[in-house]
């Protein structure tokens, strides 16, 4: 008997559960989930877990029996759902509670309506009264990475401060319903231009937010407008043989906005000169002025390349002026998965002296078996 009891008192609390669940899917209230959980919107993953089983146990309808208990576990299971779920969390992030709501009616539906709807969609009709609006973002943000040549050879790890805009914490609750806004700053109204004929007329409209949401202008709750001040901390991963003008992309950090994604904030390249070294794409070029006697004598020479290794070139004979010599395999790391160093073109220049001797003069025709002023 006092088994059946226990299981009818189970029975009992699930049920209760279940339904406080279905009342939340159908009607779910404007309300904060971070709130709900008592987490910052900042808070890691492992807070919001820390703070769900605190609340979830504080509020389970087996260990509280107040009037409500059940709703309120409720919330948070969902609240908990929702920011667990990383696609949720972001989609909450940005849009609120009614932007979760439409994603999940369109995941419910497909994805799309089909049928009639599809058809006056192209005619300007959305299927709920409205045109079918592309989801916007904030523009995205370049900002110039300035590294040296060295530091492409190598590859590198650069930390950067970047300060952007995130939204107002409660931002949700700054908003009112105004059905002219058409989306992120548009604004709709009818303008009549004859008898019985009305002209529809688009306007631009900072303080509407997203479909059907408009701005409270002086709202207590974002005392410093839409959006505040936010300090984050990345981690440039500059990769070797990187080119200027490539950029290192981090999805969805740029400026937040009501009723839109966040853009991309992009650090692209700019290559500082080399006082040596010159290159295009994979190769490096550098020029060398050798005296007289070894271009035509021969020479080696040693260089030090960028990473600090030394390497030897020897050269044999005679060096022309503006010769190009090819060291195979050192000139900059090769990109794209192609593996291996492009190659080194070594420009001579020979210094002539500024001027001779008569007794050198007369020792290098020796040498060089001259014919001095005779006639050709």
């Amino acid at each position: 008997m006092i088994s059946t009891r226990r299981q009818y008192t189970r029975l009992s609390t699930l049920l209760q559960t279940l339904s406080a669940l279905l009342i939340l899917s159908f009607i779910h209230a404007a309300q904060d989930f971070y709130k709900i959980l008592g987490v910052s919107r900042s808070a890691s993953q492992k807070e919001i877990k820390k703070a769900y089983r605190s609340k979830s146990l504080e509020f389970h309808p087996d260990k509280n029996k107040e009037e409500g208990a059940a709703e309120k576990f409720a919330e948070i299971a969902y609240a908990y759902e929702v920011l667990t779920d990383e696609e949720k969390k972001q989609i909450y992030d940005r849009h609120g509670e009614e932007g979760l709501k439409q994603h999940e009616q369109r995941a419910g539906q497909g994805g799309g309506h089909g049928g009639f709807e599809d058809i006056f969609s192209h005619f300007g009709f959305g299927g709920h009264g409205g045109r079918r609006q592309r989801e916007q973002t904030t523009p995205n943000v370049d900002i110039p990475l300035r590294v040296t040549l060295k530091q492409l050879y190598l590859g590198d790890t650069i930390e950067v401060e970047y300060i952007r805009q995130t939204l107002c914490v409660n931002w949700q609750e700054c908003m009112k319903n105004n059905q002219d806004c058409q989306g992120p700053g548009i604004k709709v109204r009818m303008q009549q231009i004859a008898p019985g004929f009305v002209q529809q007329v688009q306007q631009r409209d900072e303080r509407c937010v997203a479909r059907g949401k408009m701005w409270r202008s002086g709202c207590r709750e974002c005392p410093n407008g839409q959006t505040q001040a936010e300090k984050i901390d990345l981690t440039i991963d500059l990769q070797k043989g990187m080119y200027p003008g490539e950029a290192v992309t981090f999805e969805g950090v740029a400026d937040e906005k009501p009723g839109m994604n966040a853009g991309d904030l992009n650090f692209v390249i700019v290559q500082v000169n080399h006082e040596h070294y010159h290159r295009d794409g994979d190769h490096l070029y550098v020029t060398m002025e050798i005296p007289l006697v070894d271009a035509l004598t021969g020479f080696s020479h040693e260089f030090t390349h960028l990473d600090g290794h030394k390497f030897t070139i020897n050269v044999d004979g005679v060096t022309e002026c503006d010769h190009v010599m090819r060291v195979s395999g050192k000139g900059m790391p090769r990109r794209g998965g192609r593996g291996g160093y492009g190659d080194l073109f070594i420009t001579f220049e020979v210094d002539f002296p500024d001027a001779l001797t008569k007794e050198q003069r007369k020792q290098i025709r020796n040498i060089l078996g001259g014919r001095g002023s005779e006639e050709l």
